[in-house]
């Protein structure tokens, strides 16, 4: 499906049901943007049919998960290669690191605590999440079914998640104040969602994600009415 499309029609309306039908969504699943308004016409387009033209964009749809259980045996067998992998890793930064290995049927979740492993985390967790990539790789070795692991460093992404949120806080604040929409800087999918996420029940502002990976962006913006 695409992400955006142009419709056009012979009022602002009945372009964006042409849009609708078109993406086969409904309304509140979609950003709109007025291209061209039916009461701009000039003197030599007065005898030209009246035409409409929108922009529908898709809203940051969360997508449906598939469900797997890992059994027992499993989760074992990740969990070793796991502390396997972090016991050989970790020795050569601090031996005494900190490190917790809790599983379930839904996956793993990893947490290391460290004053010398800091530097793991990276600008913005980027370091972070890459670790967890590589960690990811390797419990679903000799593993059927793929294992989620989540993997956090000295509690950061709770740190950067009350960091986020009041960001969110203050810049729909500063957009209802100024009635200006506010670009953020580019984010990564877990942290856009935190932002959709903490405004989504606003009833003056709203948000949209633009651009491409990775350098996609949240927009907070008053609400349409």
């Amino acid at each position: 499906m695409e992400n955006s499309i142009i419709s056009e029609g012979k009022t602002t309306n009945e372009a964006i049901e042409n849009g609708l039908r078109k993406l086969n969504v409904s309304k509140n699943k979609v950003n709109i943007k007025v291209l061209e308004n039916e009461e701009k016409r000039s003197f030599f387009s007065i005898l030209t049919p009246r035409v409409v033209r929108v922009q529908l964009t898709l809203k940051d749809v969360k997508p449906e998960k598939v469900v797997v259980e890992l059994t027992e045996e499993e989760q074992n067998i990740a969990e070793k290669n796991i502390k396997s992998f972090l016991d050989d890793f970790l020795k050569n930064i601090d031996e005494n690191a900190d490190v917790k290995i809790n599983t379930s049927k839904d996956g793993i979740n990893v947490n290391i605590n460290s004053e010398k492993c800091g530097f793991l985390i990276g600008y913005r967790g980027d370091t972070l999440y890459a670790m967890q990539s590589i960690i990811s790789a390797v419990a679903n070795k000799g593993v059927k079914d793929k294992v989620r692991v989540i993997l956090d460093i000295e509690n950061y992404k709770e740190k950067r998640k009350k960091t986020l949120e009041d960001l969110a806080d203050k810049i729909a604040a500063t957009v209802v104040k100024t009635k200006k929409s506010v670009t953020l800087e580019p984010m990564n999918a877990y942290e856009r969602k935190i932002i959709h996420t903490k405004l989504q029940d606003s009833e003056k502002v709203e948000t949209r994600s633009i651009g491409e990976e990775p350098r996609r962006k949240v927009v907070i913006e008053l609400k349409r009415k």
